[in-house]
């Protein structure tokens, strides 16, 4: 099952995107530039296969559900979030807030 609603963090509207799988949840909250997700997400093929496309995300792990994806410290970012300022360990809504 996929599941698509919007969230407001500080007046500002994001997209979570959840979809149900056997034994796992792939989680996503995207906003217009820059994107969080669960551990499925694969930093290093987009700092360095797909580097030129310069995709803004973070990944954090060991969540369940988008509240924890949303409160869990980032355990990596790509490139391009950095240059936004997000940065490991940095709480994933305030990561989005800065990537949009």
């Amino acid at each position: 099952m996929i599941d698509m609603s919007p969230i407001e963090i500080e007046g500002r509207t994001f997209l979570c995107i959840s979809v149900k799988l056997p034994k796992t949840n792939l989680l996503v909250v995207t906003g217009d530039k820059g994107y969080i997700m669960c551990g499925a997400l694969d930093v290093a093929l987009l700092n360095e296969k797909l580097k030129s496309r310069k995709v803004i995300a973070g990944r954090a792990v060991g969540v369940k559900t988008i509240e924890e994806l949303l409160e869990a410290p980032l355990e990596s970012v790509t490139y391009e979030a950095e240059n936004l300022g997000a940065t490991k360990g940095m709480i994933g809504k305030e990561a989005l807030l800065l990537m949009n």
